[in-house]
């Protein structure tokens, strides 16, 4: 599966990582292949390796999650149920836009293009997406294994006649920080595939059109397409950085989400 990524600096040295909304991938369920109870989960570890055991953990932990999510957001105005679920809102929102974006980069995916403004060097572009994959790697797990050991002191708190809020939200961190490490670590492998077949293909111009075929075919995991579309959009703007009118025009021609693009106005995540 090929994802569709869009970068262009957004306000001074703030620039924009996003990945272009895929209708077709959001029209499936994404837990649906996931266990339902725990007996179905303890069936399914029992005899697989141990990277296949987290994610089948993560996946089950994710579904109920999700599907408590969704009780929350069908509950009635001015239940204790919906303020929870409006606290919940605030809380999402404060989530680096960076941390977003490397969450959608899952393992089902084999290639990336790339689509960034034509006046920007294409070696530019391929670093700051390295970097910021760098980063997330480093940032994400230590901030899991953070999560991971706060899970026991939120999950005492549900001895109180209360809902355990810091006990989920700690939960969805954990989930959270979990996907943007293994998102992270994805970027690298394609950004390091495609760096080792430039510098193969450099070493071995001198042999057959069969070689050839063969890097040619390994690079196609990294495309860079330079928009010119996205250049002239993206000088529109003030000094100051872009418009909220040219943000939201460029999120319409390319499928992005508005409210993730426009937290990278403030984002200093991976500056």
């Amino acid at each position: 599966m090929r994802a569709k990524l869009v970068v262009f600096p957004i306000r001074g040295r703030n620039w924009c990582f996003t990945r272009a909304i895929d209708h077709s991938v959001c029209a499936t369920p994404v837990f649906s292949q996931s266990p339902s109870t725990l007996k179905d989960l303890w069936k399914n570890v029992a005899t697989k390796p141990v990277n296949i055991k987290a994610e089948l953990c993560v996946d089950f932990i994710a579904n109920k999650m999700n599907k408590a999510w969704t009780s929350l957001e069908k509950s009635k105005e001015g239940s204790l149920k919906k303020k929870i679920h409006g606290l919940g809102l605030w809380l999402l929102s404060q989530v680096p836009p960076s941390e977003i974006f490397l969450k959608s980069i899952s393992k089902e995916i084999t290639g990336v293009e790339v689509i960034y403004p034509s006046s920007l060097k294409a070696q530019l572009v391929h670093r700051r997406l390295r970097h910021i994959a760098l980063r997330g790697s480093i940032i994400h797990r230590k901030y899991f294994y953070c999560s991971v050991s706060l899970i026991p002191l939120t999950s005492a708190l549900s001895i109180l006649p209360l809902p355990n809020v810091p006990f989920f939200w700690v939960l969805f961190r954990t989930y959270s920080h979990w996907r943007a490490m293994q998102g992270s670590e994805k970027l690298i492998e394609l950004s390091s595939k495609t760096s080792q077949t430039r510098t193969d293909r450099k070493e071995t111009e001198h042999k057959d059109s069969t070689s050839q075929s063969h890097h040619k075919s390994h690079e196609q995991s990294w495309v860079l397409r330079p928009s010119r579309e996205l250049d002239q959009l993206i000088h529109v703007g003030e000094d100051e950085g872009l418009s909220r009118h040219t943000i939201m025009k460029i999120c319409k021609i390319y499928s992005l989400n508005t409210t993730d693009v426009i937290k990278y106005e403030k984002d200093k995540s991976y500056m």
